[in-house]
């Protein structure tokens, strides 16, 4: 298991959330909890091209950098959180997830990715 992984799975275990995966900018996934019920790679695709477009809406409407993203469907919620210029996390939950929970859970899950992502680029 990669290390991407087990800090994603951090992440499922602390909110309940039912699969994660990490994006490069183009689109494709570096990694990913997704079992055969999700297509990471169709997933990671659609993660880099929303994030990209709502990173656009918030500077072209004068809102500052992007933090995040979520679609709420009946069934759930998509959350989309951009890692500095590295990555895209994407995050599916069931729509009783505490919101809340998910959302710090997910920063604290970010800041565990930079700083290995730090660590990766010194070495």
């Amino acid at each position: 298991m990669d290390k991407y992984n087990q800090i994603l799975r951090e992440l499922i275990t602390n909110t309940g959330a039912e699969g994660a995966v990490l994006v490069s900018p183009d689109g494709l996934a570096i990694s990913s909890t997704f079992s055969d019920t999700y297509d990471e790679d169709r997933a990671a695709a659609m993660a880099a091209a929303i994030l990209s477009l709502a990173e656009r809406v918030s500077h072209e409407l004068n809102k500052g950098d992007l933090q995040e993203v979520y679609v709420k469907g009946k069934d759930g919620y998509v959350l989309f959180k951009g890692i500095s210029d590295i990555a895209v996390l994407a995050v599916l939950t069931k729509s009783n997830v505490k919101l809340g929970l998910l959302l710090m859970e997910s920063q604290r899950i970010v800041q565990k990715i930079l700083k290995e992502a730090t660590t990766e680029a010194v070495v």
